[in-house]
C-alpha cells in the first residue's frame, strides 16, 4: 500500500470518528451544566431538562461533559471519585432495571450482589450508599423519553426514583430527551419545579447555522479550503431538515468523497449532486428488477 493511500485511510477514519464541534448553542448548555456541577450542595438541587428533536445534539453534549468528568482514582482515600454519572434511561420505566443499570455503570462487583434475589428496596439502599461514596454531584439521564413506554403510574414511580436519588445524594439531575417527554416530566410537579427547560431547536437559515457549517467543514482534514456559496448552505439545511446529526453525516460524507476523488475540498457542485448513501444505487437496482435479473 502506498503512503498516500495510508494517509487517506487515516483521514477517512478520523472523519468517521466522533467529532466535537463547540458551536455556541452547545457551549451554552455546557456552561449551564457546569454551573450545576459547581453549585453548593443542598437538599433540593437545581436541575435541567434538555429537549429537542432526535439527532439534534443532546447526546453529543451529554457525552462531552461526561468525558470532562471521567472517574478518577483517589490514592489517599483509596476510592474512585465519580462526580458525574451518565446513564441511558431503560427502555421502559422499570425501577429494578434502572438500579441494576446504575450498579453496572459504576462497576459494582456482580458476584456480591445476588442480583436476582435482591428486592427493589435493597437495590435502592445499595445504589444510594455506593453513589454517595463516589462523591457524585450530577446524574445525567439520556433518552428520558423512554419512560413514555410505561403506564402513567409507572412513569410517576420512575420520576419519583429520579427525584429521590437527587434529594438523597444532593446531586443535580439533568435529563435529555425528545420534546414529547416534556409533558411526562411536568406530570411530577415537584420535579418539574426544579428542572429548568432548555429547548434545542432545529437549525434555521441564519448566521448561527452558517458559522456552524463553516466550523464543521474547517474541522475536516482536507488539503484545500472549501468556500461554499449561500445557496449550498441552504441546500444542506433543506436536505437535513436542520437536524445536527444529519448535517454532520452529510458534511462528513462530502469530505470523504473529496479525499477519495482527490478534490480535497467540498464544492458547491458536490453539495448540489449529493444524495443519501442508501439511495445511490437505487436506479441501477430498479433497472435490474425491470430486466428480470
Amino acid at each position: 500500500m502506498r503512503a498516500g493511500e495510508t494517509e487517506n485511510d487515516g483521514r477517512v477514519a478520523l472523519i468517521q470518528s466522533d467529532i466535537w464541534i463547540g458551536f455556541p448553542r452547545a457551549e451554552r448548555v455546557l456552561d449551564r451544566l457546569q454551573s450545576l456541577i459547581d453549585a453548593p450542595r443542598q437538599t433540593r438541587m437545581p436541575g435541567l431538562l434538555v429537549h429537542g428533536a432526535s439527532g439534534i445534539g443532546k447526546t453529543m453534549i451529554a457525552r462531552n461533559l461526561s468525558r470532562r468528568y471521567a472517574p478518577e482514582y483517589d490514592p489517599v482515600a483509596g476510592i474512585t471519585r465519580t462526580p458525574l454519572l451518565l446513564l441511558q434511561a431503560p427502555p421502559a420505566p422499570d425501577e429494578r432495571r434502572f438500579y441494576l443499570h446504575i450498579l453496572a455503570a459504576v462497576g459494582a462487583p456482580s458476584s456480591t450482589l445476588s442480583l436476582r434475589a435482591q428486592s427493589v428496596a435493597s437495590l435502592e439502599v445499595r445504589v444510594v450508599g455506593l453513589l454517595r461514596d463516589l462523591g457524585l454531584r450530577m446524574i445525567m439521564i439520556d433518552e428520558v423519553h423512554n419512560l413514555l413506554a410505561g403506564t402513567h403510574r409507572e412513569q410517576r414511580r420512575f420520576l419519583n426514583v429520579l427525584r429521590y436519588l437527587s434529594n438523597e445524594l444532593e446531586a443535580s439531575l439533568v435529563c435529555f430527551g425528545v420534546s414529547e417527554a416534556v409533558d411526562a416530566i411536568r406530570g411530577d410537579v415537584q420535579l418539574a419545579r426544579r428542572l429548568d427547560e432548555h429547548h434545542l431547536a432545529n437549525w434555521r437559515d441564519d448566521a448561527e447555522f452558517s458559522d456552524m457549517i463553516q466550523t464543521l467543514i474547517a474541522a475536516m482534514p482536507l488539503a484545500k479550503k472549501s468556500n461554499l456559496q449561500v445557496k449550498s448552505l441552504r441546500q444542506i439545511l433543506a436536505l437535513t431538515g436542520g437536524v445536527t446529526s444529519r448535517i454532520f453525516a452529510l458534511v462528513k460524507d462530502l469530505a470523504i468523497d473529496a479525499i477519495l476523488s482527490g478534490e480535497e475540498r467540498i464544492t458547491d457542485e458536490a453539495v448540489a449532486n449529493w444524495t443519501p448513501l442508501w439511495s445511490r444505487h437505487a436506479p441501477s437496482q430498479r433497472r435490474l428488477e425491470k430486466s428480470g435479473a
